[in-house]
C-alpha cells in the first residue's frame, strides 16, 4: 500500500508537470510565432507585446479568488474548466483572421491559464506535503521553462513546414490531450491537507505577514517578467543579428533547458544549507549581469548557458517564500494574493519591453530585464525584515529566513 501511494504521487506529479507544460507552450506560442503574426495581421512589436501580456492580465483579477472557486466547486473540476477555456481561446486565435479575435482569444485562454497555475500548484502541495515537497515543487516549477523551450524549438519548425493556422491548431490539440489525460488520471490524495473551518477565525492576513506576501509576490513576479522578456524578445534580437528564426529559437531555448536542469538541484541545496535569500541574491544578480552582457555583445554559448544557470539558482527559493511566512489557515488566500502580484508584474513586463523595443532597440529590452532583476535583489532584505516581524508576532524566535528550515 505504501509503495502504491509513493508511485501514485510521482505519477500525479508527472501529470501535473505535463499539463502545466502545455500551458507554457500556449503562452509562448505568440512569441515563437511573432514574425508570422506580425506579417499576417499587419501589427508591430508593441501589438505583439500586448498580445503576449494579455495571457497573464486576467490573473490580476482572478488569482486571489481562484483558490476559493476550487474549494467550492472542487479543484479538479475547476482545472478542467480552465483547460476548456484554454481550448476555446486557442481555437479562436487559430481560426479567426481578425486581430480583435486574437486579443479576445488570448484573454479567454489566459483566464483558463490562471486556474491551471494556481490550482495545480496547490495539488502538488496536497500530494507531497510532509514528504519531498521542496524537490517536487522545484520539478513542477521547471515545467514552465520546459514548455517555453519546446515552443521556441518546435513551433517555428511547424510554422516553416505549414502555416500559422496549423501551428496554432497544433497547440490546441496539445491542450485537448492534456484535458483527456487530466480527466482520466488525476485523483485527489486520500489525506489532502486542509484547515478546519473553526480555525479560520484565529488567523488574519494582515500586518507584516501581509507585507511579506506582497514583497514575495513582487520578487517572484519581477523575476518572471524579466525571464519572459528574455525568452519573448530574445529570438527576435538574435534574428536581427543574422540568425535564422529556427536557429534563434533553438539558441534561446538553451537558457530554459539549463534552467530546467539546474533549478531543482539548486532548490535542494538551498533547503539543506538554509541559504535561500543568498541563493536568490546571487542568482538574480548573475542573471542580470549576463543578460546585460548579452544586450551589448554577440551571443556565445557560454553566455547563454550562464544566463540559464544563474536564472535557475534562486528559482525554487523564490517560489517557496510565501510558504515560509503564511499560517496554514490563510495559506490559500495568501497564495492567491501572491499570484495576483505575480500576474501584475508578468502582464506588464512584455508590454513594457515591446514599447522599449519600438522606441529604442531590441537590445534595450534585455537591459530592462536586467534592471528588474537588480530590483528583486533590493527587495530581498525588505522581505526578510517583514518575515522576521511575522515570526516575532507568532512567538517564534526571529532570525534570517535563510537560516530557517
Amino acid at each position: 500500500m505504501a509503495f502504491s501511494m509513493i508511485a501514485n504521487r510521482w505519477r500525479i506529479l508527472a501529470l501535473l508537470f505535463l499539463v502545466r507544460t502545455v500551458m507554457a507552450i500556449q503562452f509562448q506560442m505568440v512569441a515563437a510565432l511573432s514574425p508570422a503574426i506580425e506579417a499576417e495581421f499587419t501589427v508591430n512589436l508593441i501589438d505583439v507585446g500586448v498580445l503576449i501580456g494579455l495571457y497573464f492580465a486576467p490573473g490580476i483579477f482572478i488569482a486571489a479568488p481562484g483558490g476559493a472557486l476550487g474549494r467550492f466547486f472542487g479543484e479538479p473540476r475547476v482545472v478542467l474548466a480552465g483547460l476548456v477555456l484554454m481550448l476555446a481561446g486557442g481555437a479562436l486565435m487559430a481560426f479567426s483572421p481578425d486581430w480583435s479575435a486574437q486579443l479576445t482569444g488570448r484573454v479567454i485562454a489566459g483566464i483558463g491559464g490562471v486556474f491551471i497555475n494556481v490550482l495545480l500548484t496547490k495539488m502538488v502541495a496536497d500530494w507531497f506535503v510532509g514528504k519531498e515537497i521542496s524537490f517536487a515543487m522545484a520539478i513542477f516549477m521547471t515545467s514552465w521553462p520546459v514548455g517555453i523551450a519546446l515552443a521556441l524549438v518546435v513551433l517555428p519548425i511547424v510554422l516553416a513546414s505549414s502555416s500559422l493556422t496549423f501551428a496554432m491548431t497544433a497547440v490546441v490539440m496539445l491542450i485537448a490531450a492534456g484535458f483527456v489525460a487530466f480527466l482520466m488520471i488525476y485523483r485527489a490524495p486520500t489525506t489532502a491537507s486542509s484547515v478546519p473551518v473553526e480555525e479560520l477565525s484565529d488567523f488574519t492576513l494582515r500586518g507584516p505577514m501581509l507585507s511579506s506576501v506582497l514583497v514575495a509576490g513582487a520578487i517572484w513576479g519581477l523575476y518572471n517578467a524579466a525571464l519572459a522578456i528574455v525568452f519573448s524578445f530574445g529570438p527576435q534580437l538574435l534574428v536581427s543579428r543574422g540568425l535564422a528564426p529556427t536557429e534563434a529559437g533553438s539558441v534561446t531555448s538553451v537558457v530554459l533547458w539549463c534552467l530546467a536542469i539546474f533549478a531543482p538541484l539548486a532548490g535542494i541545496v538551498a533547503d539543506k544549507t538554509k541559504m535561500r535569500l543568498e541563493f536568490i541574491a546571487v542568482g538574480n544578480l548573475g542573471f542580470a549581469w549576463f543578460v546585460m552582457h548579452a544586450s551589448y555583445a554577440s551571443h556565445s554559448i557560454a553566455t547563454v548557458v550562464a544566463i540559464g544557470l544563474f536564472a535557475g539558482l534562486g528559482m525554487g527559493s523564490m517560489a517557496s517564500l510565501p510558504s515560509l511566512v503564511l499560517a496554514p489557515a490563510v495559506r490559500a488566500f495568501g497564495m492567491g494574493l501572491f499570484f495576483t502580484i505575480y500576474y501584475m508584474c508578468i502582464a506588464a513586463g512584455p508590454v513594457l519591453a515591446g514599447w522599449v523595443s519600438q522606441h529604442f532597440s531590441l537590445a534595450s529590452t534585455f537591459q530592462v530585464a536586467a534592471g528588474l532583476l537588480v530590483f528583486t535583489v533590493c527587495l530581498v532584505p525588505v522581505f526578510n525584515r517583514f518575515a522576521n516581524q511575522t515570526r516575532r508576532e507568532a512567538n517564534v524566535r526571529p532570525g534570517s529566513i535563510a537560516g530557517r528550515a
